[in-house]
């Protein structure tokens, strides 16, 4: 399964695909600055995305991984009308390090608007160059030719001639212009159209898709046995016993990396719990009991990422002020991460679920002492990621147990309790906010700071951010986390409203201590800033006796913020009549990262008034994330947003005691259950001719601040820190 293949064999008998291009197809609207649109910029060599078979099979080739977001089906359908094709002509290569375009990470909501901007201006350009070279062999002017699946034809000579045709064995060299003009809308075929998911067939019918399914015919299993605590070093173990046991090939220690080998997987967990019982550790870890006066008080890099001051005018009437809580939470994948690596004394080749395979194999290359062309990643689907969870820190373990077995296939599977102790949560968050507003209620000054560590540690090709790299005999440091920058940032990500306040401060307290592994969890630190902003927003609005969305829509400029504000509103029924007792209606909005899709939610929750229990009953949401592509995938996407973020919201902590983690199973880490998950009503305002903006992350942080605003408005109890659980709303009279 690892044979070599390079990128020469791979294309033979196809067409890579690049020329000079005439100007009569140049596109008026130049690229910004000179600069190519999206990842093309990366990525100039047309031969880098496309090329056409002689057989007749185009092949899409992208940096860009399935996570289970539908990418490469939207990938497909503006490829498909670009290049005027049958979607089932295409095959997409994805994320394999020697044959796909290095695009990063996965990740950020950045897909579309990097990957799918490049794939559009790609396929685009390689039309009109096709076309050209029709127009030369039928004797016709290009722009009266005509193209049905790959066949350019003209109308009034009658002759001619397929794309494989005409390029046949032939290979080219050229970058792209990036001037030549996606198809208008009203000839699209594909794009604005919910097409079926491609992915989805093959996960229907259980073929074997997933990491966790890949077998090969040298296939062995492998486990790692962990620390007690994170920190913590080995001792001693005797593995003599363990060594003897029935199907046990090797057992792998380097420092505090401890592993076995056996032909079979229950023989690989027989003999690691064996392991784990010889072994001897000494303890380190001290972990902070109240993790938010541990944030406050710990030395931290202040920063200030804006600081406007309001002009001169009358001071506020009133000042206001409140404080929200994040605590610790995880990925909580629902299939624990797995890799396999083979290592046949030249070539390491990977199969990861990796959203980094490009950083992560790097990461694994300067781990092995391996230059970067030693090591072959290839991304395969994983059952649940959405951020950096376990997935590389496997890959990591499989690429060391396979070191020590050359040429056998090392499977690593993580264990439920692997993946809820050691990946890398989300980070801990306190935001305070204070606004000063005039008698109408409207925000004059607002002041606002956070407290958080890190939400940025994938491997970013270093092998310190890697669990295994850190483990070794002469271990990796862990790099000394940094908060990302404008204007995505990081821990301060959407801490900037979108409303027009006159006066603004917002200070990112930034500590790079971590007491818990955290890194990159869905949207960063969206999630906590929006729900505190948007949770502070209510109160405001309720403090100035002003219904909450007429009071949003008059602090906002933005006409496309106060469009889906408007849209979500419409369809919940907000300004309907009298409502229910114990029932209560919230709303939350922000643009993610201020750059990316709009997204207004609305709820109703429904609170028992003996028990305190919340149950939302039903969700409303709204977005505009510019041009649509695939209209039911996008919907899929912003539900399944909503859906995480309530499970976050109503239920997730990380539990832990001053020495180890004891969330590790599903039991002290509870999530929403299907029974839980409310009707969700999407409502999407399509953008055609607009450029596309990222939407998998964008409900998340809404959808945290409508629950705490509904919660209010069923009960009169203010609940500013998450998770909003019954506890929390404490006991309370009819």
């Amino acid at each position: 399964m690892s044979a070599r293949m390079d990128r020469r064999s791979l294309l033979k008998g196809s067409l890579v695909l690049a020329f000079a291009l005439a100007h009569p197809r140049a596109f008026s609207e130049a690229p910004r600055q000179g600069r190519l649109p999206g990842d093309l910029a990366r990525h100039p060599q047309l031969d880098a995305w496309l090329r056409i078979g002689a057989d007749g099979v185009v092949t899409l080739m992208t940096g860009k991984v399935e996570l289970g977001q539908g990418i490469l089906t939207a990938f497909g359908q503006l490829c498909a009308d670009e290049l005027e094709i049958e979607l089932s002509r295409l095959v997409i290569i994805s994320g394999d390090t020697r044959l796909s375009p290095n695009e990063g990470t996965t990740a950020g909501s950045m897909s579309m608007s990097q990957g799918g901007t490049a794939v559009r201006y790609a396929a685009a350009e390689v039309r009109a160059l096709l076309v050209d070279m029709a127009s030369e062999r039928l004797g016709a002017p290009a722009k009266r030719l005509r193209v049905q699946d790959g066949t350019i034809s003209d109308p009034v000579g009658g002759g001619s001639i397929t794309y494989w045709s005409l390029v046949g064995g032939r290979t080219l060299n050229r970058q792209a212009t990036g001037t030549v003009a996606p198809k208008p809308e009203s000839v699209r075929r594909y794009v604005g159209r919910s097409v079926p998911r491609l992915d989805l067939p093959a996960k229907l019918t259980g073929e074997a898709i997933f990491v966790q399914d890949f077998r090969s015919d040298t296939l062995v299993h492998g486990r790692v046995i962990r620390a007690p605590s994170h920190g913590a070093t080995l001792v001693e173990v005797d593995a003599s016993e363990v060594e003897r046991m029935p199907g046990v090939l090797k057992v792998v220690r380097d420092g505090d990396f401890l592993g076995v080998i056996a032909s079979k997987e229950w023989q690989a967990i027989k003999a690691a719990s064996r392991l784990a019982g010889a072994a001897r550790w000494r303890e380190h870890a001290a972990l902070p009991v109240d993790p938010h006066a541990w944030l406050q008080a710990a030395p931290a890099q202040n920063i200030v990422i804006e600081n406007t001051v309001r002009p001169a005018g009358p001071p506020p009437a009133r000042t206001l002020e409140a404080s929200y809580r994040r605590p610790y939470q995880m990925h909580g994948a629902i299939g624990p991460s797995c890799a396999v690596a083979e290592w046949d004394g030249e070539l390491l080749t990977l199969y990861t679920h990796s959203q980094s395979v490009f950083d992560t194999s790097e990461a694994i290359a300067k781990m092995l002492g391996l230059s970067k062309d030693k090591v072959r990643a290839r991304h395969m689907h994983g059952a649940g990621c959405y951020g950096h969870n376990g997935a590389d820190d496997a890959a990591a373990d499989a690429a060391l147990l396979a070191r020590a077995l050359p040429g056998r296939a090392v499977r690593v599977q993580w264990s439920r309790q692997d993946e809820h102790m050691y990946e890398p949560y989300g980070s801990a968050m306190v935001m305070k906010v204070r606004a000063g507003v005039d008698a109408k209620g409207d925000v004059l000054d607002w002041s606002y700071e956070l407290w958080s560590t890190s939400h940025g540690m994938r491997p970013g090709g270093n092998p310190g951010n890697l669990l295994a790299g850190r483990a070794l005999a002469q271990p990796f440091a862990m790099p000394v986390p940094r908060n990302g920058g404008p204007p995505n940032y990081a821990a301060d990500r959407n801490a900037l409203p979108l409303y027009a306040f006159p006066g603004r401060s917002v200070t990112t307290h930034f500590v790079t201590e971590m007491p818990l592994r955290t890194s990159s969890l869905r949207s960063l630190g969206a999630y906590a800033n929006v729900f505190a902003i948007e949770s502070f927003m209510d109160e405001l609005a309720h403090a100035a006796h002003v219904d909450p969305v007429e009071f949003r829509l008059r602090q906002l400029q933005d006409v496309r913020a106060k469009a889906v504000i408007l849209k979500a509103a419409e369809r919940f029924g907000w300004s309907a009549g009298r409502r229910s007792p114990h029932h209560g209606r919230g709303l939350g909005f922000a643009r993610y990262k201020n750059l990316a899709s709009y997204c207004a939610v609305c709820l109703e929750v429904v609170v028992d008034p003996r028990s305190q229990a919340i149950q939302v009953v039903r969700a409303v949401l709204a977005a505009d994330a510019g041009e649509v592509v695939n209209p039911d995938g996008l919907r899929n996407q912003l539900e399944g947003g909503l859906i995480q973020s309530l499970s976050w919201s109503l239920k997730e902590a990380v539990q832990y005691d001053s020495q180890r983690i004891r969330s590790r199973d599903w039991s002290t880490y509870p999530i929403l259950g299907f029974s839980e998950v409310p009707p969700v009503d999407v409502e999407l305002l399509d953008r055609p001719g607009e450029p596309f903006l990222g939407a998998g992350e964008a409900a998340q942080g809404p959808t945290a601040a409508a629950l705490a605003n509904a919660v209010f408005e069923a009960t009169g109890t203010r609940v500013r820190d998450l998770p909003i659980t019954p506890q929390r709303l404490g006991t309370r009279k009819d």
